[in-house]
């Protein structure tokens, strides 16, 4: 079946499986038999889509990581977590539908799972602010967070945001103290938290959720400070220099590796975990397992020291 929504650099792709298609249809109308011609272009196309994954640019990765058919959120409670039991509101101003969040169970465990919520169409993403949370959003997520912690139940993030609105009600509102109180609280909560960046990390709206003892990334999600054209529109006063920031943000799961910012990288299958969610839920679904069954041993007042430790060694370099 031809791709839905081909990026530009899937294009070649798309005209392939649209080929395959069309042979296809020609064999049901009119009973040929094309299985030699499909097989030939099926495995042309595989051997390019492999061929293209394996030599992404750090800008074709943020295009994976907002194609609109990757996994968010909910999706992954519902195919890899059982039981899930959404909550709402901060008690404080309103429910915001950017950040999902509730108890759910992992592998039989129950947890409590945070993360942000974007669209699938132009409804949704009016409705759920294109997975831009406003400060009462953040402060949902906290009040989940802190509840996990006085039952002594793991936290389980996910990540997937341009950024926190920068609003002018959000800032009213007092965003960015939204922001710095889940950092300075999720520093010291005492209970395991796992943090999985499942698609675009961005900013403090990212990092806001990413205060954990291990940081996961998927493998073609990206993480930074800012967007490639926010970056680019600052430094260069030209937002088409994203390709030029994108390489310089170093914002890859590889970069952001090599850095010590990220303690593993779960694999994509082929082609991006939009073409095959399924894969992509069962890879994150046994990491997030293993490095539950590693955390629980850790006694809480030593995953807090070793929180801390993590952060703070953040960022430090040696005079050569």
């Amino acid at each position: 079946m031809a791709i839905a929504y081909a990026l530009d650099f899937e294009k070649p792709l798309a005209e392939l499986e649209r080929q395959v298609d069309e042979l296809r249809r020609i064999s049901d109308e009119r009973g040929i038999d094309v299985a030699g011609e499909v097989g030939t272009l099926e495995a042309k196309i595989a051997m390019m889509r492999e061929e293209i994954y394996r030599n992404l640019t750090p800008m074709q990765r943020v295009q994976v990581a907002r194609h609109p058919r990757r996994p968010y959120a909910l999706d992954y409670l519902s195919s890899i977590f059982t039981d899930f039991i959404e909550l709402h509101g901060d008690r404080l101003y309103r429910d915001d539908p950017a950040i999902v969040g509730g108890w759910a169970r992992l592998n039989g465990q129950s947890v409590m799972v945070v993360g942000h919520q974007k669209g699938r169409d132009t409804k949704e993403n009016i409705k759920r602010n294109f997975g831009m949370p406003h400060p009462e959003g953040y402060r949902k997520a906290l009040r989940l967070m802190q509840a996990a912690a006085r039952f002594h139940a793991p936290i389980i993030t996910l990540i997937d945001t341009p950024g926190a609105y920068p609003g002018l009600g959000a800032e009213e509102r007092g965003q960015s103290e939204a922001l710095a109180r889940n950092i300075l609280e999720m520093s010291a909560l005492p209970t395991p938290i796992i943090a999985v960046v499942i698609g675009e990390g961005g900013s403090g709206g990212a990092l806001a959720l990413g205060v954990a003892d291990r940081v996961l990334m998927f493998e073609h999600s990206v993480y930074s400070v800012i967007s490639p054209e926010g970056c680019a529109t600052i430094l260069w006063k030209d937002s088409t220099q994203r390709e030029r920031a994108a390489e310089a943000l170093k914002l890859t799961s590889e970069d952001l590796t090599r850095l010590g910012l990220i303690d593993e990288v779960i694999p994509e299958p082929v082609g991006g975990a939009h073409f095959d969610p399924e894969t992509a839920g069962e890879s994150l679904r046994a990491a997030l397992i293993k490095t539950l069954n590693e955390l629980n041993k850790v006694r809480p007042e030593k995953l807090v020291k070793r929180r801390h430790d993590k952060y703070a060694a953040m960022g430090a370099y040696a005079d050569t």
